[in-house]
């Protein structure tokens, strides 16, 4: 076993475990807290973001790049996904995938000039309604903060090269494979150039990571199947937002059951969504966000 996938998997055993605010709050507590010391142990500005919702308070994670040059005039990059899980999954696909993915990212990435600044957010209480990523972009929005976009991780870790693993979610105005091996691109029309870029990234640095984009209207209000992750958040807040994703339920059998489990992953599809976006994250400034 490689020292990545060795990390990888130890990432996996830190988060996957039912992480719930009412059924599981030590439990979620504690991914914070590891997400947290891991983002500052690679060297990131590691800060909880205190929001409160329903009578109580909650935590999310961002980490900052340490920036390495004199001047970063670009807006920044979100890169994000969510920690807390339904009642009674330990939600190793959704989402602890997700999050080793910005792990994966952090370290990645420190290693590197970055063209812009780079944040890596861990949102809380994705599974009640996106509360954490709305209170996020909110902030955003009031304070008219320069935002160059952001990139959401749900559910990156299940694929499979069967035919008849992929189903197409209702009402999907494109083509969608019969196998689940690919990854799902998901953008409005404000984010058409962020989606593009993560696609030209997966092709020309990860060719071996077949995708899907689709640009829906507005903000997804006709497809709400588009919509059922945190980036739903930024594009009522203005903003421009993709969703990365296998497609949760549409292909994998274990989505929201207690059968979520680390063993059902694709790990090597789940390092090659980690490579693609990496690739993104590093793309000349002028060419990606436009």
């Amino acid at each position: 076993m490689s020292t990545r996938r060795a990390i990888i998997l130890r990432h996996l055993r830190a988060l996957a475990h039912e992480r719930h605010p009412d059924a599981a709050p030590q439990a979620l507590r504690q991914a914070a807290e590891y997400l947290a010391d891991e983002f500052s142990g690679l060297g990131w500005a590691t800060t909880r973001r205190t929001f409160h919702a329903r009578g109580r308070t909650f935590d999310n994670i961002l980490a900052a790049c340490v920036e390495r040059r004199e001047r970063q005039a670009a807006a920044p990059l979100l890169i994000g996904a969510h920690y807390d899980t339904v009642v009674g999954s330990p939600g190793a696909d959704d989402n602890a995938s997700g999050l080793v993915v910005l792990l994966e990212l952090a370290d990645a990435l420190r290693k590197v000039q970055l063209p812009r600044p780079v944040w890596l957010a861990a949102f809380n209480l994705e599974e009640e309604g996106l509360l954490g990523s709305k209170t996020f972009a909110d902030e955003l929005r009031r304070a008219k903060q320069p935002f160059g976009g952001a990139i959401i991780l749900e559910c990156v870790g299940y694929a499979v090269n069967k035919e008849g693993s992929q189903r197409k979610p209702p009402g999907i105005p494109i083509a969608v494979p019969t196998v689940g091996n690919f990854l799902g691109i998901v953008g409005n029309e404000a984010s058409h150039g962020l989606a593009d870029a993560m696609a030209r990234s997966a092709k020309h640095r990860v060719p071996a990571l077949e995708t899907l984009t689709m640009i829906v209207p507005g903000r997804g209000e006709q497809l709400p199947d588009t919509r059922r992750s945190d980036h739903a958040a930024f594009w009522d807040a203005g903003f421009p937002a993709v969703m990365l994703t296998d497609t949760a339920n549409f292909r994998n059998p274990h989505y929201h059951r207690p059968t979520d489990e680390i063993e059902t992953l694709n790990l090597d599809f789940l390092e090659r969504v980690a490579a693609a976006v990496a690739a993104m994250a590093q793309l000349p400034v002028e060419r990606d966000l436009s």
